[in-house]
């Protein structure tokens, strides 16, 4: 499902979103209060209650892509942490707040292991680590009360949120709900909502931009987590009782994902669009028929995913976001037309400099097969290295342990910082904070993200301030032929803009080294040219380049040297027009006509 967020459009209809926004939440709270019944009031309680905790499910499960369908721990540790503090005479207030540092540090500690878990095994570790939560809750049945469940003490007044009208309540569960929805719109804003959409779209490349993923993901689930268990902690006080089987319930968990799901997971108010939708037509359902309701909801949740799916892929966010995004921006009007190429600014070469890049005595081995071997290279300032071979060789295996993404068994990458030093960095994040950018051999943009926000992803590494990358983002669209295609989502690019795409993203790192793998590669005739003199700019402006090609005319038209991998060992280097007539290159990989056709 798409993870759009709705965002304000900028076109003369720009007034809907947020009115619309504005009279859905004033209704939550208007209606029951007009209408004045307890019923309904207890409708639009649990509304803003399920609202509030799939919004806060949705920070993991969807700005992250962290399927946790164990969510209801959190909630369960809230409510045991604020009730047993409620017994022991403290308000719920401050036994809010108590169980959400509860659950943020409990989240942190049992999700770091299972990050490591990709997939379907996330989820089903989420739903085990639930399980032990509901066992060890029956099991110490001194302090939970065990299968018997607890009840707090019928002590009315705000202090210990237990109340004879239900307006209060209705007051509190809406100001948590407007909370939960406040901390997800700013975590979206922000420039760490940007790197969790861009962990959960393409981990690889947001790790090349300098993202530590892990912790952005331990980030998300801490806050998610806290803010269930403070609403967790609400809920037992209205409820004015709980037990292990219903705090800690899978039934719960799928039904808060669920809202998100329907609602346009990932979105920041499509937990609550799902939620408003639902919520009421159980709720009524049970008042309505009472017993004979049991399971209902079940069947009203299951047949509405499914219309979902079928109808709506995307979430009902999807239907509202092309509803009040309707109109032509004045950005489309001003790019309309034929999207600009990229230029090329008729900046002086700089000489070649000093070594800035270099590799010694690289090994890797995967089992018993040896992918590199003894492979050393240098690369120099403001100079473009050329790597060709044939395919297997082991040249993207050297990238990447040029890059941080795989260690060397033995050996070592070396690159000098802008103290004039060499370091060795260990990872990703540390090639790139010394200013290291790399493209990947498959295009990896992040593609439920625009093209000016992949752009800002890597402008995020040297401009923090989201108005500043965004500022950023936008001139290197226009330099790199983009700036039509800002508002569009990757996705829908070809694969030259993709590639185009990539290599902007990369560039708004400013980078000093930039490793290229095959970004020529399935592109046209007409886009190769185009892309060889942006090639050619990115060199002028002093950044050192290593390009790995399978395009002969690209290599030798760009490369200043051009060393050969064949079967994991470098067996030349030198001018390209000299290399390409070594006997040991033409019989490991271009051959006789692929040399007659690169010399004309």
């Amino acid at each position: 499902m798409s993870t759009r967020t709705l965002s304000l459009p900028r076109n003369r209809d720009g007034w809907r979103a947020p009115a619309a926004l504005a009279g859905v939440l004033a209704a939550l709270f208007v209606l029951p209060v007009v209408i004045d019944d307890a019923f309904v009031y207890h409708i639009f309680i649990t509304i803003c209650i399920f609202a509030g905790l799939s919004t806060a499910w949705n920070i993991v499960g969807g700005y992250a892509g962290q399927l946790s369908l164990g969510h209801a721990a959190f909630y369960g540790i809230g409510a045991y942490v604020g009730m047993m503090l409620v017994n022991a005479g403290v308000t719920p207030w401050l036994g809010m707040f108590a169980g959400g540092g509860v659950a943020a540090v409990v989240a942190v500690a049992i999700s770091y292991p299972c990050f490591r878990l990709h997939g379907p095994f996330f989820a089903l570790a989420s739903i085990a680590f639930l399980e032990v939560f509901r066992v060890l809750a029956l099991h110490f049945s001194d302090v939970t009360g065990g299968a018997t469940g607890m009840m707090v003490p019928l002590e009315t007044g705000w202090m210990w949120m237990i109340f004879q009208d239900r307006l209060p309540s209705l007051i509190i569960a809406f100001g948590l709900m407007l909370l939960t929805l406040l901390v997800a719109w700013g975590l979206r804003q922000h420039r760490w909502g940007f790197y969790l959409v861009a962990t959960r779209e393409r981990e690889s490349a947001a790790r090349s931009a300098g993202i530590g993923t892990v912790k952005m993901r331990l980030l998300a689930v801490a806050i998610s987590a806290a803010l269930t268990a403070m609403l967790g902690t609400f809920h037992a006080m209205y409820l004015t009782f709980i037990e292990p089987g219903s705090v800690f319930s899978l039934t719960f968990s799928i039904q808060i994902a669920m809202f998100a799901l329907i609602g346009g997971i990932g979105t920041v108010f499509g937990p609550l669009v799902g939620t408003i939708l639902l919520v009421p037509v159980t709720e009524l359902a049970r008042g309505w028929l009472g017993a004979e309701a049991v399971g209902l909801h079940g069947f009203v949740y299951g047949s509405v995913l499914v219309i979902a799916v079928l109808f709506m892929p995307d979430g009902l966010m999807s239907v509202l976001s092309r509803f009040f995004g309707a109109g032509k921006t004045a950005r489309d009007e001003d790019a309309a037309g034929t999207p600009p190429a990229p230029t090329r600014t008729q900046a002086q070469r700089a000489p070649i400099g000093d070594v800035v890049l270099q590799a010694e005595h690289l090994d890797k081995h995967f089992g018993g097969l040896h992918v590199t071997n003894d492979v050393s290279l240098t690369l120099r300032k403001g100079e473009v290295l050329g790597v060709i071979g044939p395919n297997g060789a082991g040249k993207t295996t050297v990238f990447n342990m040029l890059s941080g993404f795989l260690k060397p068994d033995s050996g070592r990458v070396s690159i000098r910082g802008a103290d004039g030093h060499f370091h060795s960095p260990a990872s990703p994040g540390d090639f790139a904070r010394l200013q290291l950018g790399r493209t990947f051999q498959i295009v990896q943009p992040f593609a439920a993200m625009t093209v000016e926000e992949n752009i800002m992803v890597g402008a995020f590494h040297r401009h923090p301030a989201v108005a500043d990358a965004r500022r950023s983002a936008r001139e290197i669209a226009h330099r790199m032929g983009l700036a039509r295609y800002l508002d569009d989502e990757a996705r829908g690019l070809p694969i030259g803009g993709l590639k185009r795409l990539e290599i902007a993203r990369v560039m708004a790192m400013e980078p000093r080294v930039l490793l290229l793998d095959e970004v020529m590669a399935g592109i046209n005739r007409a886009d190769l040219q185009e892309a060889i003199e942006l090639v050619r700019t990115i060199r002028d402006s002093g950044v050192s380049i290593i390009a790995i090609e399978h395009v002969m005319q690209a290599i030798m038209s760009l490369s200043d040297r051009v060393i050969v991998i064949n079967s994991g060992e470098v067996i030349a280097e030198g001018a390209p027009e000299d290399v390409v007539r070594q006997e040991a290159v033409i019989e490991a990989y271009l051959g006789k006509e692929s040399i007659d056709a690169a010399a004309q």
